[in-house]
């Protein structure tokens, strides 16, 4: 078992949010988005207990995407965020 221990790979913990914002939307929307250290995720929710939808950019710097049609451009200060139901929506924190 010691041996087995030793030889399994190193645990890699989820990062940490590093901001959390209620965005404001040019349609008078809110979006909640919650960004996370290193740049490559995003969670979004469209109402504030709603439930998350996790996105992921391969790089710093490029757009957030997942599943469904969702998509992040911006930083917590604006951003656009494009979600099945609402569409494109130009939102500042």
């Amino acid at each position: 078992m010691k041996t087995e221990l030793a030889n399994r790979a190193p645990v890699v913990l989820p990062p940490s949010i590093s901001a959390s914002k209620q965005m404001r939307c040019g349609d008078n929307s809110l979006v909640f988005v919650d960004f996370f250290q290193g740049d490559t995720q995003v969670q979004v929710r469209t109402a504030k207990d709603g439930a998350g939808t996790i996105l992921k950019a391969p790089a710093a710097g490029e757009p957030y995407v997942a599943e469904g049609g969702y998509k992040l451009t911006g930083t917590p200060k604006s951003a656009t965020v494009v979600t099945p139901n609402e569409g494109t929506r130009t939102c500042k924190a």
